[in-house]
């Protein structure tokens, strides 16, 4: 643990420095000029603008696309009569992982990070059914969506019960696998599960299930109207522009989403089923983002036991977009703790 807070206070302090030399840079064009007030203001008024310019410039670095050339094995299954899309990185019959993305996103939101978790696992992120390239059904609930990773994780050859990683939605779709297969996860990581759901928010999802996607009339407008509850400011430009576009397909009369607007009202379990969870739980929630501090708390007096809870510094609801180096970090601490507790791999 004392590594991952040496590790994490780095990635945080070299974050700040980056922002602090660029700041120092512009202050001092400001003072050079002979009307400095009026100069500094200007440039400070202009500073985010400049500095949001810069992002959108800023090209994709090494690990980046070194992360991103590593192939991935793409395939489909069948699970209670839909097609279930997903892709697998390292060895087969490797310890498993299944990557769970969240509400109306895809598998392709981890290419980058899956290739660093680790190649010594057999990792697989699927697209849940209504999301992506998978099929459609007429109604979607988190046990089937639970189904669809246990099936994803058995196709995909991995050895013995997988850890399952979701995000946001997908945080609870694995947490609801542990319960409704007890006997298969190996361990579950929760990233920015927003436990607290207010009343507002689910007659918001109530009111969006049953629209018909929207379409627009080109491709660029369709990436132009991509956008996160962080905005998109907060995101790093290369990383938004590759999930950007595997999000949007082409629709008669132009380009839409590729998600069923009718998950949004998907059945979903009350968060007190965890009390029948017996597999080990992580939390990694992000500094700026959406889940409480005392989100450990809450998931302690539920599950009965203690919970591992890490948090990523900077990043918002979405850290594969804006820290994913950090997640990457908090993972690999979850996974080398439960490996030298002997809780994960091992045979079932």
């Amino acid at each position: 643990m004392m590594r991952l807070n040496a590790t994490m206070k780095a990635v945080e302090r070299s974050c700040a420095l980056g922002c602090a030399a660029h700041s120092q840079h512009v202050d001092e064009l400001a003072t050079s000029c002979p009307q400095t007030v009026t100069v500094r203001n200007a440039v400070r008024a202009d500073r985010d603008c400049e500095f949001e310019m810069q992002m959108a410039s800023m090209p994709a670095p090494h690990w980046y696309r070194r992360s991103m050339a590593t192939p991935a094995d793409v395939r489909t299954i069948r699970v209670a009569g839909c097609s279930i899309a997903f892709r697998c990185w390292g060895p087969v019959g490797a310890p498993g992982i299944v990557l769970v993305h969240g509400t109306s996103g895809h598998s392709r939101w981890w290419d980058h990070i899956a290739p660093l978790i680790g190649d010594e696992y057999r990792i697989a992120a699927l697209d849940l059914s209504g999301h992506g390239d998978s099929g459609r059904r007429d109604e979607y609930s988190a046990d089937l969506w639970a189904t669809e990773v246990i099936t994803v994780s058995a196709a995909a050859a991995m050895a013995g019960p997988p850890v399952v990683i979701g995000h946001s939605m997908g945080g609870l779709v694995a947490l609801n696998t542990g319960v409704v297969h007890s006997e298969r996860p190996g361990g579950v990581v929760a990233i920015e599960w927003p436990i607290r759901e207010s009343h507002r928010a689910k007659k918001t999802t109530a009111r969006a299930a049953g629209r018909s996607q929207r379409v627009y009339p080109d491709r660029a407008e369709a990436l132009a109207r991509f956008w996160t509850v962080n905005g998109k400011d907060e995101h790093l430009p290369y990383v938004l522009d590759h999930v950007a576009s595997t999000s949007i397909e082409p629709a008669p009369g132009g380009w839409t989403w590729k998600f069923d607007p009718n998950v949004l009202g998907a059945s979903l379990p009350d968060r007190r089923c965890l009390r029948h969870a017996s597999m080990p739980v992580a939390l990694l929630r992000g500094q700026r983002g959406l889940v409480a501090p005392d989100v450990g708390d809450q998931v302690c007096e539920l599950l009965g036991r203690p919970v591992q809870v890490i948090e990523l510094p900077l990043a918002g609801h979405f850290p594969m977009l804006d820290q994913p180096l950090a997640l990457i970090v908090g993972l690999h601490s979850v996974l080398a703790d439960w490996e030298s507790s002997g809780h994960w791999p091992h045979q079932p």
